[in-house]
């Protein structure tokens, strides 16, 4: 069961993008990752990703169990948000070609998102200099979708709830909850509440919820993981520091600006989580092989990633599991 790997804090989870509609390379991600030992993926929340994550955990060829979580978000939360581009303004001088880590941006006469595989990043919007590029959310309708993923076949729904409107995150954790009986998941970071208010919201939404029914993702910097350095993966381990001291019966899973770091620096915090979630840093370490038309049918590139992957899902996990 999925509660296995948190209760022997062996958890490391694949974030293949909650905004990322790709399906050929979610299915690329999740075969190099399943290789390489990893047993919890990350998807967006469309019955046509899954499909991907599955054939991923397919030809990985794998016997030991994988588990799949779905993304939804709320109105706000930059995870599921999509960059668009008002071309008035823009001036075509691909600065936003240049700096986007997705390819999400393609160039025919002018330049669009490409919204597949726009992750909501941002990172264009801070480089245009006309200010030509607005964020904008995309959200679904969790009673019409989330049955649909039950079905296929999933084993925790992840909610990210940053935003400020305690109503809206109140509603659509209830909608969760009554469609979705299972683990669930809650994405939370110190951007838009103090740690009060934090730690309030999570006594709230988990107060109707058997204890250890729920994970809280303790983000530091959302999608901002595409340095392996120490400072890049702080912010992660404080707050997941801050849901520790909260002695709150869930389980913690560190991400947002997570890398090679994460559970090093929180084994020297004392910080103990249960699980750790890398997206921006474990898909750039493969970047190129995800670009390779053959990965899949080519026996010595497919390896030379699994080897990279499980390097990292290696360092990490062993950081977690040795005292």
């Amino acid at each position: 069961m999925l509660k296995d790997l948190f209760e022997q804090r062996k958890g490391f989870k694949l974030v293949c993008g909650a905004g990322n509609e790709d399906v050929v390379e979610v299915e690329r991600l999740v075969t190099i990752y399943s290789k390489a030992g990893c047993a919890f993926f990350d998807v967006c929340a469309k019955p046509e990703i899954v499909e991907a994550a599955k054939k991923g955990i397919i030809n990985s060829k794998i016997d030991s169990p994988r588990y799949l979580c779905v993304s939804v978000g709320i109105a706000g939360d930059p995870h599921i948000t999509k960059a668009s581009i008002n071309q008035q303004k823009c001036i075509t001088c691909g600065a936003c070609k240049t700096i986007c880590p997705h390819n999400a941006i393609d160039f025919k006469e002018k330049f669009m998102i490409n919204k597949e595989r726009c992750i909501g990043c941002s990172k264009c919007v801070s480089a245009c200099p006309q200010k030509a590029i607005n964020m904008e959310s995309k959200i679904i309708d969790y009673k019409k979708v989330l049955p649909q993923l039950i079905e296929k076949g999933i084993d925790c729904i992840e909610f990210h709830a940053i935003s400020t409107d305690e109503k809206d995150v109140d509603e659509k954790w209830q909608e969760i909850n009554e469609i979705y009986n299972g683990l669930l998941c809650i994405s939370l970071d110190r951007s838009e509440l103090g740690d009060k208010k934090l730690i309030e919201r999570v006594k709230r939404l988990i107060s109707s919820r058997k204890d250890f029914s729920t994970i809280i993702q303790a983000d530091g910097v959302a999608m901002s993981g595409n340095n392996d350095e120490w400072g890049t993966t702080l912010q992660a381990v404080a707050t997941a520091q801050l849901f520790q001291n909260s002695k709150l019966p869930v389980y913690i899973m560190m991400s947002g600006g997570t890398n090679t770091k994460s559970t090093e620096l929180a084994k020297l915090c004392g910080v103990k989580p249960h699980c750790l979630a890398v997206g921006s840093f474990a898909r750039k370490i493969v970047k190129n092989y995800l670009e390779m038309d053959d990965i899949l049918t080519n026996e010595q590139a497919l390896n030379e990633a699994v080897k990279i992957a499980k390097s990292l899902i290696d360092t990490s996990v062993g950081n977690m599991t040795n005292d």
